[in-house]
C-alpha cells in the first residue's frame, strides 16, 4: 500500500464479542440489501475482525515504511489497547456515530478524531462533534460517506462536502464505497482533505470487503489522479503565468494583409485582426481605418502607430 501512493493505514480493532451478540435471531441477521444478507452479525464479524495480537507488528511495520497507522476501536477498551500502541490519531466509523459515550472517551485522548458519517442525520453530526467538543478536542475531520456495500454512484452526493464543511466549521474528506476511483478523484475537486478507501492485494482472495476494495495498480491510479487534481485545484488567480504571458504573442492582433504604399487610406480590406500578437490591439481597428498610411507597410506587417498619420 505504501508503494501504492498511500500516506496511512487504518485497521479495525474489535471482536465479535465487543462489537455485538452471538445471539442467532431476527435482530442480528444481515437482510438490508447488503452484500452479505443472510448472515448474522456475529459470524460476520468474526470473519472480518483483524486479531489484536496483530496489531503491534502492524503498527511497527508501517511506521518503518513512514506511514501513518492508527485504527478504528469499536468499545472502550479498543482505545486502551490502542493507546498502548501510541496510535496517533482514531476514527469513529459511521455505525458508532451515535455512540456519544464512546465518542467522548476517544475524543478525551486528545489526538485528532475522524468521524464517518455514513448514516448520520445532522443531529447525529452535531451531537458527535458536541462530544468531542465537551471533551475538549476540536482536531475533527468529517468524511462525507454512504454506507451502501457498494454504494451507487446516484447515492455518492459529493455536493455535500463544501456544504458540510460550512455548516460545521471542520475539514472535510470522504470514506467511499463506490466502485471504481471516479468519485474520490471527484470528491477532492469540491474540497476534501482526506480519502479513505479500501483496499486488498487481489479480490479474487474474496472477504466481506473485497467488491468494493482496490488492488494496488487501481489505488496507485487514484493517488496519482488526485495529486495531479491538488496541483490543478491551485489558488484563485487571474494572474498569467509566465508561459501564458509568452503565448500571447500568439493572440489576435492587426496586421497588413496586402501591399499598402504611403498616402493609401487603411480599410478592412487592406487591414485585418490576424494571429500572432505583435501589432496593435484589435481594439483599435475602429480607430485607424479611414487613416492613412504615413509609410508603405508591405503585406504581412504588424500595424504601429507610427505607420498611421
Amino acid at each position: 500500500i505504501k508503494e501504492a501512493g498511500a500516506d496511512a493505514v487504518k485497521l479495525q480493532t474489535y471482536t465479535p464479542d465487543t462489537i455485538t451478540l452471538n445471539v442467532k435471531n431476527e435482530y442480528f441477521m444481515v437482510r438490508h440489501g447488503t452484500l452479505w444478507d443472510g448472515q448474522y452479525l456475529y459470524d460476520l464479524y468474526k470473519q472480518a475482525y483483524t486479531p489484536w495480537e496483530w496489531h503491534p507488528k502492524l503498527f511497527e511495520f508501517a511506521k518503518e515504511l513512514g506511514l501513518v497507522c492508527f485504527s478504528t476501536p469499536f468499545d472502550k477498551s479498543a482505545v486502551d489497547f490502542l493507546e498502548e500502541l501510541e496510535t496517533p490519531c482514531y476514527k469513529v466509523a459511521s455505525f458508532e456515530i451515535t455512540d456519544i459515550p464512546l465518542i467522548e472517551y476517544i475524543a478525551s485522548k486528545g489526538k485528532p478524531v475522524i468521524i464517518s458519517t455514513g448514516i448520520a442525520t445532522l443531529s447525529d453530526i452535531e451531537l458527535a462533534l458536541k462530544a468531542c467538543k465537551n471533551a475538549g478536542n476540536n482536531q475533527v475531520i468529517l468524511l462525507k460517506c454512504v454506507s451502501e456495500y457498494p454504494t451507487p454512484y446516484e447515492d455518492a452526493n459529493l455536493r455535500t462536502i463544501p456544504n458540510m464543511r460550512e455548516t460545521f466549521g471542520v475539514h472535510v474528506g470522504l470514506s467511499d464505497h463506490t466502485l471504481g476511483i471516479e468519485v474520490p478523484i471527484a470528491a477532492v475537486a469540491l474540497g476534501a482533505v482526506m480519502v479513505e478507501k479500501h483496499f486488498i492485494l487481489d479480490r479474487s482472495l474474496g472477504g466481506p470487503d473485497a467488491p468494493f476494495s482496490l488492488e494496488p495498480a487501481e489505488f496507485k491510479a487514484m493517488v496519482q489522479a488526485i495529486r495531479n487534481v491538488e496541483k490543478a485545484l491551485g489558488s484563485v488567480s487571474c494572474e498569467l503565468t509566465e508561459k501564458q504571458k509568452e503565448m500571447r504573442k500568439f493572440s489576435r492582433s492587426l496586421f497588413a494583409v496586402e501591399d499598402i504604399k504611403a498616402g493609401e487610406v487603411l480599410t478592412e480590406q487592406k487591414v485585418k485582426s490576424v494571429r500572432p500578437g505583435y501589432g496593435l490591439h484589435p481594439m483599435y481597428m475602429r480607430d485607424i481605418i479611414g487613416r492613412r498610411a504615413r509609410v508603405d507597410i508591405p503585406k504581412g506587417t504588424p500595424i504601429r502607430w507610427e505607420f498611421v498619420e
